[in-house]
């Protein structure tokens, strides 16, 4: 009796072993096992769920571990979208004047009411981020109006003022994919930058940037042409708190580089623009530009309507939201689901209450997990895995899916999906969503088999130290392995 007990002692101590240690688990093939094992980041924490068209788990690693998910959290967040605001949701950006026309004159201030729209920039007018700001100068041109005799106010209290969520690592904020958020945003709050290293080895390379290289911001070009044939170096750092941007590249003779680069303030930098545009455009702005952020003292009374900018529908936001991995849709759309859900300023918190109570009702357990933006940028973000797959599930019974589904990139074809499967079988026949933080990489989405079946599939790795191309790879024989298999 001792001899038997003191077997199954050590047959439970093992299996907590190995447990503990991601080696084996039920239900997860041994073909699969043998792939992450082999592997250079066999020491990195993985996460696998399979799961067929009718929601049976085929594949199981991990499903109960809180992980990182990354971008794919945007899977969820495009359905609360979708869910809370509608597909056909659009923005409504408001140019009012307060005041009077007299003659070829507009005596008095234009404000323009933000509401929160993410796409007053090129997105959908083939790279024309100036569209809006070329309409108000056309219809104040057809009444006749050459000058602004008042100042160009921007109301943006539909959004509390705090630029980021919570979390969000220092040395991204520089960059387009870590913009600050406010409800009336332009270009997505961020310059674009070119350098062209046209000079001598040892000079400076020229720079210009969009708009119109805007003195809103302030290049010190610290950067350096190197011989031809050396490496391109990338070092751009803005200031915390100002338009100061540090550029500190080094860069091989003949190089051409471009890089959206975020602002501070971006209101004001709506209103910049606007005003250096009317001025180009022949609109003489005589006063200031001011912000506004009061969003219970806001009335339109007194105000008359000049015009009214509605977005495209918010299914084609969410489309470049998970095909390309737009991390300022997802944050702009969060606050706004809080605003129009409880009707007063939205914030991320807000928004972040309206996401959990979606993820309650799509089947999540929300006593385990951690939420803090709409994009997965923050490392403190996080979910199970299970959840997530069943997510991929149960969102196929919405009548918004068609667009949750087409919103997805295409293996080896679009989107963040597009360099990747290229020579595989894999290639056109997987459709879903990215996620890459340092030390996650993560691949959920739809796998069409070689029988004609469709699998809802989630790969998470998270703390890997190996490069991110090999934890594709590895992705990659998993999604083909299951492609084949069933």
């Amino acid at each position: 009796m001792k001899q038997n007990r003191a077997v199954l002692i050590a047959i439970v101590l093992f299996g907590s072993f190995l447990f503990s240690h991601g080696t084996t688990y039920a239900q997860f093939s041994s073909n699969l096992s043998s792939i992450i094992d082999n592997s250079r980041a066999s020491n990195a924490v993985w996460s696998v769920q399979v799961r067929d068209s009718s929601g049976v788990l085929l594949e199981d690693l991990n499903g109960s571990y809180l992980m990182r998910p990354a971008s794919n959290f945007k899977l969820v967040s495009s359905g609360v979208f979708l869910e809370k605001l509608g597909p056909d949701y659009r923005f409504e950006t408001t140019l009012y004047g307060r005041g009077k026309q007299i003659e070829n004159s507009w005596v008095g201030d234009l404000i323009i009411k933000g509401s929160g729209d993410p796409t007053i920039n090129g997105l959908f007018t083939r790279g024309n981020a100036l569209f809006l700001f070329e309409k108000w100068v056309q219809v104040l041109q057809e009444r006749g109006i050459r000058q602004i005799d008042g100042n160009l106010i921007g109301f943006d209290g539909v959004f509390d003022d705090v630029p980021y969520p919570k979390g969000w690592e220092w040395d991204d904020l520089s960059y387009y994919y870590a913009p600050e958020i406010s409800a009336l945003s332009f270009n997505s709050n961020v310059v674009d930058l070119e350098v062209t290293a046209n000079g001598r080895v040892g000079t400076v390379p020229e720079i210009q940037w969009f708009p119109f290289n805007t003195p809103y911001v302030e290049f010190i070009n610290e950067q350096q042409i190197t011989a031809p044939g050396t490496r391109f170096n990338e070092s751009y750092r803005r200031e915390l708190g100002t338009n100061i941007i540090l550029l500190r590249s080094t860069l091989p003779q003949g190089y051409y580089e471009t890089e959206p680069l975020t602002v501070t303030a971006p209101t004001h930098y709506f209103l910049d623009t606007m005003f250096r545009y009317f001025n180009r455009r022949g609109i003489d702005v005589t006063g200031h530009i001011f912000s506004d952020n009061d969003f219970y003292r806001w009335s339109d009374d007194g105000l008359e309507i000049l015009d009214i900018h509605r977005s495209e529908p918010l299914h084609r936001m969410v489309n470049e939201l998970n095909k390309e991995s737009n991390n300022f849709i997802a944050e702009m759309l969060l606050k706004k689901v809080g605003a129009e859900e409880y009707g007063v300023q939205g914030t991320t918190d807000l928004g972040l209450q309206v996401l959990k109570y979606y993820m309650a009702e799509m089947g999540f357990d929300t006593t385990n997990v951690s939420l803090r933006d709409a994009s997965g940028m923050a490392p403190a973000t996080l979910l199970m895995t299970d959840d997530l797959n069943r997510f991929l599930i149960s969102v196929r019974d919405k009548e918004y899916y068609p667009y949750f589904y087409n919103s997805l990139a295409r293996s080896g074809v679009s989107g963040t999906l597009g360099h990747r499967f290229r020579n595989s079988s894999v290639r056109d026949n997987f459709k879903g969503k990215t996620g890459f933080v340092s030390g996650v990489r993560a691949l959920s989405g739809y796998l069409d088999t070689d029988s004609g079946n469709q699998l809802a599939v989630t790969i998470i790795t998270n703390n890997y130290t190996v490069q991110t191309s090999h934890v594709d790879f590895i992705h990659q024989r998993i999604l083909e392995y299951l492609q084949s298999r069933y």
